[in-house]
């Protein structure tokens, strides 16, 4: 919502076209942390891949156990990703076919 936000904002995107976006997005299924299986792969990563801290680890465990790409702003995650979990572009889910 801060991205759309500050898209909106910025006058990249009209308040409606931002709106429709955060619906598909929350329409997306999406796997939290918490179950055992989630947990135990987090720390085989941060263990297997010498992740520096199980929050990051975190992120690539959802990624994986959801058979999905990673999408990382921050390039430091997107580095330890490398190798572990396919990466995606942000720019991937915010496009629709119309080129919003």
């Amino acid at each position: 919502m801060d991205l759309l936000l500050l898209r909106v904002r910025g006058g990249e995107l009209s308040e409606d076209a931002a709106l429709d976006l955060h619906e598909r997005i929350t329409e997306v299924r999406m796997r939290l942390l918490g179950d055992r299986v989630s947990r135990r792969t987090a720390w085989r990563i941060a263990r297997d891949h010498d992740v520096a801290t199980m929050h990051e680890a975190e992120y690539l465990a959802v990624a994986k156990l959801q058979a999905d790409a990673l999408i990382a702003i921050d390039p430091k995650l997107a580095a330890i990703a490398a190798g572990v979990v396919p990466l995606a572009a942000l720019t991937d889910v915010l496009s629709d076919e119309s080129g919003t």
